[in-house]
Parts: structure tokens; sequence; C-alpha cells
């Protein structure tokens, strides 16, 4: 799953600056339970910086609109306060030559985890964007808040595989109306697994989906699917 800075472990201690960067494909890119590659397979990777507490980097896909591709910039703060695990940080999403409408947006995030039991973590996250614009094709919305909870359990190791269940559960709130008495504001959850081998490699095997059948806002591309996620991490 692309993380892009999302917590995914206890912030790390003070130490050298590091660098890592992964690639991957994916049956279909599905962004907060709306597919951006048009329920087709996408190319993704990108590169991580971190500096003691302080990390930033930049994340890219294949999409099905635009000019056909999308790249994130983001940056933030981990800290730890008592048993939290606290993220403080932004992203930029981009679509670089789209021309005509502008589609690229910025978020603010706050995001707390902890460890609930043994091997299982529980974690919010709120989204902040002042001008939220890629809505497939709808253009710019206006503020958008988005609020999403992640519960995730390691399970014991099975063979050369390290498994991991989550699930999330998020809604995107609109503060403004596209088209005179829509309301956009939808919410959106998966659950799967992710299969740790080979050191490096991973994949997630997850399910998606939303309560787009409420209101049509998006189409087939929003409805429930299957997909599995390949990243090699280096």
């Amino acid at each position: 799953m692309p993380s892009r800075g999302k917590i995914a472990s206890a912030p790390p201690e003070a130490r050298a600056c590091t660098t890592s960067a992964n690639v991957g494909l994916t049956t279909d890119y599905v962004f907060r339970g709306v597919s951006q590659s048009n329920e087709e397979a996408a190319i993704q990777g990108g590169v991580d910086f971190t500096c003691g507490k302080f990390y930033a980097g930049f994340w890219g896909s294949s999409i099905a609109f635009g000019n056909g591709t999308e790249i994130d910039l983001y940056g933030g703060y981990k800290t730890t306060v008592g048993r939290f695990n606290l993220d403080l940080g932004f992203i930029y999403y981009g679509y670089p030559g789209t021309g005509g409408e502008e589609l690229s947006y910025f978020e603010l995030k706050g995001a707390a985890s902890t460890e609930v039991w043994k091997g299982g973590t529980a974690g919010v996250t709120v989204f902040y964007s002042p001008d939220y614009q890629n809505l497939f094709g709808f253009g710019s919305t206006g503020p958008v808040t988005t609020v999403e909870g992640t519960i995730s359990h390691e399970l014991p190791k099975v063979g050369m595989f390290s498994p991991t269940l989550s699930a999330t559960v998020g809604r995107s709130f609109f503060s403004d109306e596209p088209f005179p008495g829509f309301d956009p504001s939808y919410t959106y959850w998966n659950v799967g697994v992710t299969l740790g081998f080979l050191e490096k490699w991973s994949l997630d095997l997850r399910y998606w989906d939303t309560n787009n059948e409420g209101h049509d806002a998006f189409g087939e591309i929003a409805d429930g699917r299957f997909l599995a996620t390949l990243k090699y991490t280096y």
C-alpha cells in the first residue's frame, strides 16, 4: 500500500539520515475507495528520506486521467508522547502536465497510533485540504476533511511469510457542493492481509468498498473490489 508518510511503526530514534526506495505493481490503484487507474493495473514507486524524527519523500503512480501520471510529495515530523506515536505532516498530490483544469492539491495531516494489545495497533488520521481538487473530473470542490481509522495485527510467521491483518474505515467530508443539491461526502473502507517475505518483498491482498451506492457519485470506479499489490523495498 502506498504509505505517503503514514505511521507504519514507532518513530525512529535520532540517528544519521537514511534513504530507502520502493517499486511496485498493483492490479488497481485505489485511493480512498475510488480507482485512480480506471480499474486497470498501475506501476508505482517512491523514495523516502529520514533524518532523526523528520521525514520526506515522493511517490508516483500511473493513473487513468490527466496526463497519466501522479507524483506526490510529502514530509513531516514523528515523535512519541507517552504510549502514543504522533505524526504531523503534509502531502502534495501533483498531476504534472495535465493542461487545462488544474488537478493538483495539498493536504495537512495529523495522526496518532498506539499498541492496543500485543501485536495489535490502532490509529486515527485526520487530513485537511483547503481546496480539494482530484475528484475524478469534478474539479475543485473546496475544503475537504477526511477522518480515517486503522487497526492492524501481526500474525505468527507462516513459512517464509510474515502476515499482518489490517483494516481501515474513513469518511471524506466535503464543505462545498460541486453541483447544486449534490453532496459528494462518502465513506470508504478496506480489509486485507500484507505478506512480508524475503526481507524486502511484500504482497498485499485487499478488499475495498464505499457507500457509493447511496448517491452514485463516482460510478463503477468506487464499487467493491479485490486487488493485489506486489512491492519491493530497498
